[in-house]
C-alpha cells in the first residue's frame, strides 16, 4: 500500500482534515487499537502517549476507495491507500479528487510515495497548479 503524506503540518491541518471528513459526510471508522470508538479532536489524539496504542482512521471516500490516516507524528499528516481498489480510471478519478481536496483544503502537496520508498514521491497534488500530476517517469520493464 503506498504512503500518501502531507509534510509541515500542524495539529490544526490534523483538525481541518477530520473536519473535512465530517463536512463531506464520508463514512470513516476511528479506532485506537481493537476499540472502535467515537472521532476526538485531533489534540487529543495527537496527545497520546507514545506508548498507548495506535489510533487510525478509516476514510471511504466512496465505497470501493479507503484511506487509512495514521496519527503517528503531528507534523505529517499521513495515510494508506490500497491500489488494488483504484482500478480503472473512473476510481482513479476520485482518488485523484480526494488528494485535491485535501491539498485544497491545506494549501499544501499532498505526495504519494511507494510502500517503502518514503521522500520519492511518485504521484501528487501540485499547490500552484492546483492538479494532481504524476512526480515520477513510470517504470518501463
Amino acid at each position: 500500500m503506498p504512503d500518501v503524506r502531507v509534510p509541515d503540518c500542524s495539529v490544526e491541518d490534523w483538525q481541518a482534515v477530520l473536519d473535512l471528513v465530517e463536512a463531506r459526510g464520508w463514512k470513516c471508522q476511528y479506532s485506537e487499537g481493537e476499540t472502535v470508538l467515537p472521532l476526538p479532536r485531533a489534540e487529543t489524539v495527537l496527545s497520546r502517549p507514545a506508548d498507548a496504542e495506535c489510533p487510525n482512521l478509516r476514510v471511504w471516500p466512496t465505497p470501493f476507495a479507503l484511506a487509512i490516516f495514521r496519527f503517528l507524528d503531528d507534523e505529517v499528516i499521513d495515510f494508506d491507500v490500497d491500489l488494488r481498489e483504484l482500478q480503472g480510471q473512473e476510481r482513479l478519478d476520485v482518488f485523484c479528487g480526494f488528494l485535491r481536496e485535501i491539498g485544497r483544503l491545506l494549501g499544501k502537496p499532498v505526495l504519494m510515495d511507494p510502500e517503502s520508498d518514503y521522500g520519492h514521491p511518485v504521484l501528487g497534488f501540485e499547490v500552484e497548479t492546483d492538479r494532481v500530476v504524476l512526480l515520477a517517469e513510470p517504470l518501463v520493464g
